[in-house]
């Protein structure tokens, strides 16, 4: 069972109109959660030609990244290449993995490269599975069934949620009884 756990922040919810501000990723090999294996990065947002990109106050208020901490960070053709590398020839896993895979594809064609991880696997369809009866399936609420804690400050920053992520999908496979 070895993925990569991974989680975007970004300026929006479009991957074509918005752009990425931190990228958190962490391996998980067989079955054990490896911290010293992490990815860790703020981005400088820029649009499609280069042009800066704004932090929309509403947004910033969700994850707390501020245009001041993203103003001296590398931007996305710079980490992207990196972030690939580090991913390899794994299967890779978020919470929603359709939101940030769509950011990564919208992002590796755009500065011509390849998103095409080995299988993607998502958290939110694991917890529909294992908790059928439940309505709610976001992070904070998954965290709460599964008794697991966000480190302070963490919740909605990419690192924090990637911790969670990781041991909720741990935990679910055991749930459902799934071989990985």
């Amino acid at each position: 069972m070895n993925v990569v756990v991974f989680d975007l922040e970004t300026t929006g919810l479009s991957p074509e109109r918005d752009a990425v501000v931190e990228i958190g990723a962490v391996r998980v090999v067989d079955g054990r959660v490896e911290e010293s294996q992490k990815y860790e990065t703020l981005v400088r947002p820029v649009g499609e030609f280069g042009e800066p990109l704004l932090i929309p106050w509403r947004v910033e208020r969700i994850h707390g990244i501020s245009n001041e901490m993203v103003r001296h960070a590398p931007t996305m053709p710079e980490v992207l290449p990196e972030f690939l590398d580090f991913v390899g020839d794994s299967a890779v896993v978020a919470h929603n993995i359709g939101f940030d895979s769509g950011f990564m594809r919208a992002n590796a064609r755009r500065h011509g490269l390849v998103w095409k991880p080995a299988a993607e696997y998502c958290t939110v369809q694991l917890s529909r599975r294992a908790f059928p009866r439940e309505r709610a399936h976001n992070l904070t609420v998954l965290a709460e069934r599964l008794g697991l804690n966000f480190a302070p400050g963490g919740r909605h920053r990419s690192y924090g949620d990637v911790q969670v992520t990781a041991q909720a999908y741990l935990r679910l496979l055991e749930m459902l009884r799934v071989e990985a």
